[in-house]
């Protein structure tokens, strides 16, 4: 508590104090940042936005190469093998709408798109929400999120079909659809495929090499 008796320099740094850790406070929302979210007039028929549908891609060259993030270093892996985690993920909206993604394409808010640290640049991914088991395909065409906590990070209309976008952030379970899968793909039948061909109770799959096991459902 401040009284008129203490020194004014003291009285300014209390206040600089206040006001970051306000603005700490208030940089998140969910999963997202609090300048970032929806438009103020999203489109209406974003239910009738279809899953993507996978196909076959060259990679391409430079989203692919090692980098550094905030100190930290990822290298993406090119290697082919499959992917299956269980971890957060976040979405990213109009701050970002029509910005250059990691392979040089546009992000598009209202695309079934998806940024991921490691995952090949473009490969595509089924991503199913734990809580409520709604399973939605993506395709990735950027890096992120550089967050410890999160997973991957979903475009706007992927998330609103998961149902997570007043919550911003989900337990969500990510699964590389492989090229033998892509090849026999049945657009029809996409949101059973996955879930026909893989395992009924979680397991560890190698991951760049590396075993990551499934954890356990917030």
């Amino acid at each position: 508590m401040l009284n008129r008796t203490t020194p004014r320099w003291r009285m300014l740094i209390a206040c600089l104090l206040l006001a970051l850790l306000a603005a700490c406070s208030g940089t998140k929302k969910g999963g997202y940042y609090k300048d970032d979210g929806p438009e103020a007039n999203p489109p209406s028929n974003l239910d009738k936005v279809p899953d993507a549908i996978p196909k076959i891609e060259p990679l391409a060259s430079g989203a692919n190469k090692p980098y550094n993030v905030f100190g930290r270093s990822y290298t993406p892996d090119v290697s082919g093998g499959p992917y299956k985690i269980q971890g957060r993920a976040s979405w990213y909206g109009k701050k970002f709408h029509g910005n250059s993604t990691s392979n040089g394409e546009r992000y598009d808010m209202y695309a079934m798109t998806a940024a991921h640290t490691t995952l090949p640049i473009p490969s595509y991914v089924r991503v199913t929400r734990v809580s409520n088991g709604k399973s939605i395909v993506l395709r990735i065409n950027d890096r992120g999120p550089f967050h410890s906590d999160r997973v991957i990070d979903l475009s706007y209309v992927a998330a609103y079909k998961l149902g997570m976008l007043g919550p911003g952030s989900s337990e969500v379970i990510v699964e590389r659809i492989m090229p033998d899968q892509i090849r026999n793909w049945q657009p029809q039948n996409s949101s059973t495929i996955l879930a026909q061909e893989s395992p009924a109770t979680p397991q560890a799959l190698p991951v760049a090499g590396v075993a990551v096991a499934l954890s356990p459902s917030a």
